[in-house]
């Protein structure tokens, strides 16, 4: 990637030139403030552990250009590029000061180095098609083997920018004409149109369902609206394999942090298993807890390992909290009812193409021991339907994502409303 300063930084010097007694004390008493505020600033900054939104911002303005949204107190902060796919690469629910949530890849940024199979820049929210493995495969050519080396991130979705249709303060629209041919053979031509819009904090309460939503919590949310449209002449069908919309979520890992999914409840004759825990490997008791209301598996960015919640299975809602820092992230979605048509990821020739999972969750760490891990970092993620789509038509895929920082107190209502269960159950479940 080539370098870019795409903002000028103006810097204003002033010159205070002390004639009398007077002056001089206002000056000195001016000073001292200045002294005050850049000591609280300091404190601030020291406070958050890991990068602020405005470290991350100014370091990935030298190698990409960057659109920020912001909300009307300029506190809320999304930072988007279409130099990848109208990425959300960071948020803050406090201004350039604020905790930067997403997870960004400095490293191989600073290489400028084009990796083989997969540039995994980081960002908080991405667009990415499904499905990964099996028969209509798009990460696969046709006739290769399901092994890593054979595996390939279609450049569309890894390196290739999207156009920039619109952009105002709070929200900004990204398109791109493509084609990609699947495992099978089969071509798809699309559009794609993706938006992303911040959201304001009365906009948070009224989406999450909340009676009140204290002004003591820092919040920052956007949604991205995604639509996939058929611009070729052949009809997609099952029979030569479908395409879905898939977004994932790249964010700081902690030893605090914990992944809550929950869960409609039921017979597994009726509904399937609750999860899907094989994705890498079974993953570990001491990793993955199913309780009575809801799933919990850790983003500790230690142990290589994803799990999946099937459509049977699945409610419009996932998240994560990380308690040493007071941060709830929760991730909603359009979840269509009466729809089981997923594609499936799984790497192998699939005798259910078309029973993939809605929900992901992914915690990274080495694929081997003494290996490297592609962070580590920790992803939600959720996909739309398998979508047949004919000449002309579309399907849309909307995904909201929201922080909201604050002490245990203040959060443990609103956590219990929206995942049905305690904080202190999320601290707990694995002890």
């Amino acid at each position: 990637m080539k370098n870019k300063h795409t903002f000028t930084i103006q810097k204003l010097g002033i010159l205070i030139l002390s004639l009398g007694l007077m002056t001089s004390c206002n000056s000195k008493k001016k000073a001292e403030k200045d002294n005050k505020t850049t000591d609280t600033e300091h404190h601030q900054n020291k406070s958050i552990k890991g990068a602020t939104y405005g470290d991350d911002v100014r370091f990935m303005k030298y190698y990409i250009e960057l659109i920020e949204l912001t909300d009307a107190n300029h506190q809320s902060k999304v930072a988007v590029t279409a130099a990848l796919q109208g990425r959300v690469m960071t948020s803050s629910a406090f201004g350039d000061e604020g905790r930067s949530y997403g997870w960004i890849n400095r490293e191989l940024f600073e290489s400028k180095e084009i990796q083989e199979h997969i540039n995994v820049y980081g960002g908080e929210e991405r667009f990415w098609l499904g499905p990964e493995g099996g028969q209509y495969s798009i990460f696969f050519k046709k006739g290769a083997e399901f092994t890593l080396e054979d595996w390939y991130t279609p450049k569309l979705i890894d390196l290739e920018p999207f156009d920039v249709k619109n952009v105002s303060a709070t929200s900004a629209t990204f398109t791109k004409k493509a084609s990609l041919k699947n495992y099978s053979g089969f071509q798809f031509d699309m559009e794609i149109e993706r938006e992303v819009a911040i959201l304001s904090k009365d906009d948070i309460q009224t989406d999450l369902g909340l009676q009140t939503l204290s002004e003591n919590l820092k919040t920052v949310a956007y949604q991205t609206t995604n639509t996939l449209t058929n611009i070729g002449k052949k009809e997609w069908k099952k029979d030569s394999g479908l395409l879905s919309i898939w977004l994932l979520g790249m964010f700081n890992h902690s030893p605090n942090t914990t992944i809550v999914i929950p869960y409609v409840q039921g017979d597994d004759a009726e509904l399937g298993k609750v999860v899907n825990d094989t994705y890498f490997g079974k993953v570990p008791s001491d990793r993955l807890v199913v309780k009575e209301n809801a799933i919990f598996f850790k983003g500790d960015g230690e142990y290589r390992s994803k799990i999946g919640l099937s459509p049977m299975r699945a409610k419009n809602i996932a998240g994560s909290y990380d308690s040493a820092n007071g941060i709830l992230t929760i991730v909603k979605y359009n979840k269509p009812k009466n729809v089981t048509d997923y594609v499936n990821s799984m790497w192998e020739i699939q005798e259910e193409p078309f029973s993939g999972d809605v929900i992901n969750a992914y915690n990274d760490g080495a694929p081997e021991p003494g290996a490297k891990p592609l962070g580590p970092f920790y992803e939600l993620e959720t996909s739309s339907p398998a979508l047949a789509l004919k000449p002309g038509e579309s399907g849309t895929h909307i995904q909201t994502t929201y922080h909201i920082e604050g002490n245990e107190t203040t959060l443990n209502p609103m956590v219990k409303e929206l995942f049905g269960v305690t904080i202190n159950e999320i601290k707990t479940a694995f002890k």
